[in-house]
């Protein structure tokens, strides 16, 4: 696993051992990043239930502004911290539970990443969704990855713009709605 673009090219990400975590493939993430050109540069970034961080340090090493990483896994954020730290372009990581992190946060955000694990519910996946939507600014995008199969989600003043599959993976794109 590596940073695959921009001013960290190359740069190796150390993974948890074990299975606590499922790090989103290379080409996956390449494709998401295609998706998204123009969204990146100077974006306020979220990376929740984060993993090793690769979305998020990929946003900061293409051009994001800052970016907030967000794990529960005690763990998986000292493998976070260290990738973090290894990659050098900045970050803040919170370890804690993401609906207590964005009940508690006053930032906003342009960019967001939700990538929990494929057992957490559908639910309640909903309702970090609909928490989630109060601390983005107009068009902000909002990235979903998700098992396939599984239903798109809707979130009030939150768009489905695109929903592409890629092997046992699917990723939505959401646009928060201006006004």
């Amino acid at each position: 696993m590596r940073v695959i673009a921009g001013t960290a090219k190359g740069r190796r990400l150390k993974a948890p051992t074990g299975h606590v975590t499922r790090p989103i493939q290379d080409r996956v993430k390449e494709a998401l990043f295609s998706s998204l050109s123009g969204h990146v540069e100077g974006a306020r970034v979220l990376d929740l239930y984060a993993g090793t961080g690769s979305i998020g340090l990929e946003a900061l090493s293409r051009g994001a502004a800052s970016a907030v990483f967000v794990e529960r896994d005690r763990n998986v954020v000292a493998v976070l911290e260290a990738n973090v730290s290894a990659v050098g372009l900045g970050g803040r990581v919170v370890q804690g539970d993401v609906e207590r992190f964005i009940d508690s946060t006053t930032d906003a955000f342009d960019l967001v990443f939700v990538d929990p694990p494929y057992p957490l519910p559908h639910a309640e996946v909903q309702r970090v969704l609909e928490r989630l939507e109060a601390h983005l600014d107009g068009g902000a995008v909002v990235v979903v990855h998700r098992r396939i199969g599984e239903p798109a989600f809707e979130v009030p003043r939150l768009e489905l713009v695109d929903a592409r599959n890629y092997g046992g993976a699917q990723l939505w794109r959401y646009v928060k709605e201006s006004g």
